[in-house]
């Protein structure tokens, strides 16, 4: 149910970007207000992100207020902090949907918008995008305005870094909005900062910055002179230099919740030419205490009452797949001195707090860097040490030449622990670890693990790590069944799978812990039930005795179907000629939409009932 927008008289008004721009100026700092009240009751009633979108607020009201949107392109970075943007571009009434089911996408969406020019889930490719962008807004020769959105913590990834070279060379017209809400790049934020940059990105700065840059061009020695100059007198009052080096002009830093310097500002840098930095200061959460003290607890909410100022406790339960991960990590580290972890910027995520708390000389956060994580592993790798990379299934997409090149091809023994593999739910199609299993697989001397539940998840990271080559172990989001958790560790037989239910006719081969849901099958049809384990190298004797006795094949995964473990089944029997029937479950070949990880398993038929249905209907064909 969405919010009484009557409580909102301000915020009724402006539905449109359009409707926004008719409003006066003098509006803008009660509607600013009314938005993040907004945002913070549909958020608490609905679940989502959170604490980014309460710091973009003015930023996004200031935008859409300048820029002639949908005509003029904004691209968001990410998209955490992009639900004010929904709100004001015609999405209000359905921002209670957000991450649900056939609701609102959780990051801009291009389908769902045509204010959303970019879709977005992974981080720092708003400023590259902007750029193609820009280039063709100059052929298309209408005035079109282009700007790009990146927080601190994007920034820091190689993508963006790459396209601010870029752009600094190609030197077309964009403005990029550096929105810092952690970084202390400069702590002088406020009337003073917001003076300077207005007066950097008037006409006059810039005009007499320009005319004097041309006056002194025949001048080599003074024109370096006076450059020099320039940079020692900006540096003393804005950290521009790493920017003014890439080819942009830098205005900054701002109070990015100081709603008229940003609207002036902006009006100001619209039509300066070539590439433009406006480093604005934020602070997540803003407006909302408990918010803005812990950011991280309230970067994705439940729903929860922002009355009570307190997040819903969590009733104990299984413990997570992340968590099995995170204590295996610690009681290794114990055992083996030469072990260290890396995460790409999710140490919450990946479950590596305690970690890096016990062993703060081990731990390494990169960055939202997923490429040096892996050349970094393999750095240390070949220095002797144990490196154990905590990734996402996604995230490792980004990464791929690296597993290949920097790891796998020198078969340095570097463990990956995929988090997140499968459905991952209402982050819905960015986020789905659906190609993990096809992409590992092609790469040789990779070993690819599928534990089924979570004692197996641990004996098979100590598997991992003991096997002296690239290994990778991928689990689901979230709990598994509850199995108890052996806390000796014992290393599994490489490529060695286990029939759990001797059947007749027709056998299950089951990858991951979808085996959990095969099990009702397995006994109404009753059938042959095996965890396979080890995608690669894959148990060939036990499939090839399978075949011997068995007339039919069914495989279970929670991959792509396309290049994943059913097909390397496919593989084996072909070349084997063992011609049997083989039914393959899986991910079908699309991009999986957002919902609970429950509703989605079972619109794809792979919950216990979809599974055993699936396979009576292929029987019956």
């Amino acid at each position: 149910m969405s919010v009484d927008i009557s409580k909102f008289p301000n915020l009724a008004l402006a539905d449109t970007p359009v409707e926004l721009r008719s409003l006066p100026k003098e509006r803008l700092p009660v509607l600013c207000n009314e938005l993040r009240e907004y945002l913070l009751r549909s958020v608490s009633r609905s679940s989502g992100h959170f604490a980014s979108g309460l710091g973009t607020v003015e930023l996004t009201v200031a935008l859409h207020y300048v820029y002639n949107t949908p005509f003029d392109r904004l691209v968001w970075d990410v998209g955490h902090q992009a639900y004010p943007h929904k709100i004001l571009t015609g999405r209000r009434e359905r921002i209670h949907s957000i991450r649900k089911k056939d609701g609102l996408h959780p990051f801009p969406w291009r389908g769902e918008s045509e204010y959303d020019v970019l879709s977005v889930g992974h981080s720092s490719t708003s400023i590259g995008a902007a750029l193609g962008m820009a280039v063709a807004a100059e052929s298309e020769g209408l005035g079109r305005k282009v700007v790009a959105v990146i927080g601190d913590g994007a920034i820091t990834a190689g993508m963006a870094f790459e396209a601010l070279n870029h752009a600094g060379d190609v030197h077309k017209d964009m403005l990029v909005v550096l929105n810092d809400n952690e970084m202390s790049i400069s702590e002088n934020v406020g009337a003073l900062n917001n003076h300077l940059a207005r007066i950097m990105s008037g006409k006059l700065y810039t005009t007499i910055r320009e005319g004097g840059k041309k006056v002194l061009s025949g001048l080599p020695p003074v024109k370096e002179l006076a450059r020099r100059a320039e940079e020692h007198l900006k540096g003393m009052v804005v950290p521009g230099t790493l920017f003014e080096e890439f080819g942009f002009n830098y205005i900054g830093p701002i109070d990015g919740h100081d709603i008229d310097a940003l609207v002036e500002t902006l009006r100001n840098m619209r039509n300066l030419k070539g590439p433009q930095l406006l480093h604005i200061k934020t602070k997540k959460g803003k407006g909302y205490e408990p918010a803005e003290k812990d950011p991280i607890g309230y970067h994705a909410v439940p729903k929860f009452n922002p009355d009570e100022w307190a997040l819903p406790k969590s009733t104990p339960g299984k413990p997570s797949f992340s968590a099995i991960f995170g204590q295996w990590l610690c009681d290794m580290a114990a055992a083996d001195e030469r072990l260290v972890g890396i995460t790409p910027a999710m140490r919450e995520g990946s479950g590596l707090v305690k970690f890096s708390q016990q062993y703060p000389n081990r731990y390494f956060d990169v960055a939202i860097a997923e490429q040096h994580a892996v050349t970094f592993a393999a750095g240390l790798a070949i220095s002797g040490q144990k490196p154990v990379v905590a990734i996402y299934s996604s995230f490792l997409q980004r990464a791929y030449d690296q597993l290949i090149h920097d790891v796998a091809l020198q078969e340095l023994p570097v463990l990956f622990a995929i988090d997140r593999a499968g459905l991952v739910g209402a982050d819905g199609p960015t986020h789905q670890g659906a190609f993990d299993i096809s992409f590992l697989r092609t790469v040789p001397n990779m070993v690819v693990m599928t534990p089924s539940d979570e004692n197996e998840c641990r004996q098979m990271l100590y598997t991992g790590y003991q096997c002296n080559q690239p290994a990778a172990v991928r689990y689901p989001r979230g709990s598994g069944c509850g199995i108890e958790v052996q806390t000796e560790m014992q290393a599994l037989t490489l490529g060695k799978g286990r029939i759990l239910r001797d059947g007749k006719g027709l056998a299950i081969l089951a990858f991951g812990t979808l085996l959990h849901q095969a099990k009702a099958a397995a006994e109404a049809l009753d059938a042959t039930l095996v965890d396979m384990r080890f995608v690669k190298p894959m148990d060939e004797a036990l499939v090839l005795s399978l075949a011997a006795s068995h007339h039919e094949f069914v495989t279970i995964e929670d991959n792509a179907i396309m290049g994943g473990a059913g097909s390397a089944v496919n593989e084996l029997l072909m070349r084997t000629r063992q011609c049997k029937p083989v039914l393959n479950l899986g991910l079908p070949d699309r991009f999986i939409e957002q919902g609970t990880q429950e509703e989605i398993y079972a619109m794809l038929g792979l919950d216990s009932a979809g599974i055993l249905a699936s396979i009576q209907a292929w029987q019956q064909a």
